[in-house]
């Protein structure tokens, strides 16, 4: 029994060792066709957490899968263990329902602070003097396969849905008036469209959490992710990130929000789990308390 008892454990000794060395190889997914730049801070906080995570489960690789998915595509890929191992969205009970979220928000709930894209020509409606009501009666343009046109449509808002990619030229076109971004979002997207604006007067404001996602078969980079970010969590590694990362840094006040109306909104899509994460108050901006 007490040799049984030795080999049992110089075995778990051994599996251990090797579990802690062995190199993980983590792919997601950037497109081809359309890249965003905003995509660096996700992949920038992914090798944080993952470097933060070595000292328990070694190295790791990353990987990056150039092809053009959308987000709906990505998800069926992710939860079917093609070609991804990762992928990063805003939440919902289905997609809860597909795949593990890790549950801490990577934008600490910035993608439900929208400000919105509009034609210059447009200016003067978008006075001062907007209403929720008059926002509800114009049209706003939202990726059909986006979180966010669920929750705007049960909010009361004329959603036109298109393709990410071809919406600031749906804008363009007058297929719709305005198009509602996360605040750290617009910047970049219209630097060279001379025919639009960031609104000025208004923003809306929904609690919007974005998870890393991962098959929930693969318990390794489950555990490891959680590990690692809990663990810059607490450090305060993840708020020198956020405050400190270039897509994200300045951008309140570039969006000037103490001028804006603040429309509160409902996400009927939560889950009982993120709506209790909402009282985590160290996960949040200070805007949603």
């Amino acid at each position: 029994m007490r040799v049984l008892r030795l080999l049992l454990s110089i075995t778990f000794l051994l599996a251990s060792s090797m579990n802690a060395n062995a190199l993980d190889v983590v792919r997601y997914n950037i497109s081809e066709t359309y890249p965003e730049a905003k995509q660096a801070y996700y992949i920038d906080l992914l090798k944080l957490i993952l470097d933060a995570s070595s000292d328990k489960y070694g190295d790791f690789e990353l990987t990056p899968v150039i092809l053009d998915m959308s987000q709906g595509r990505a998800s069926v890929m992710l939860r079917q263990e093609r070609t991804i191992d990762i992928l990063w969205r805003m939440t919902s009970q289905a997609l809860e329902q597909d795949l593990q979220a890790i549950y801490i928000p990577l934008l600490k709930g910035l993608m439900g602070v929208r400000i919105a894209i509009i034609r210059k020509s447009d200016s003067t409606i978008f006075s001062s003097e907007i209403t929720l009501d008059k926002l509800k009666k114009m049209s706003l343009g939202q990726g059909y396969d986006w979180p966010d046109s669920n929750i705007l449509r049960a909010n009361g808002f004329n959603v036109v849905e298109g393709r990410g990619f071809s919406l600031l030229t749906m804008l363009e076109k007058q297929r719709f008036d305005y198009f509602p971004r996360a605040i750290h979002e617009p910047w970049l997207e219209i630097a060279d469209r001379e025919q639009l604006a960031i609104e000025q007067h208004f923003l809306l404001k929904y609690p919007a959490p974005m998870y890393f996602f991962i098959n929930k078969d693969n318990r390794r980079l489950v555990e490891r992710i959680e590990y690692g970010f809990t663990k810059i969590v607490n450090s305060g590694a993840f708020k020198q990130f956020f405050s400190q990362h270039p897509v994200t840094q300045n951008m309140f006040k570039k969006a000037k929000l103490p001028q804006r109306k603040v429309f509160k909104l409902d996400n009927p899509l939560l889950s009982d789990k993120s709506r209790a994460i909402l009282n985590n108050k160290s996960l949040w901006l200070d805007c949603f308390h």
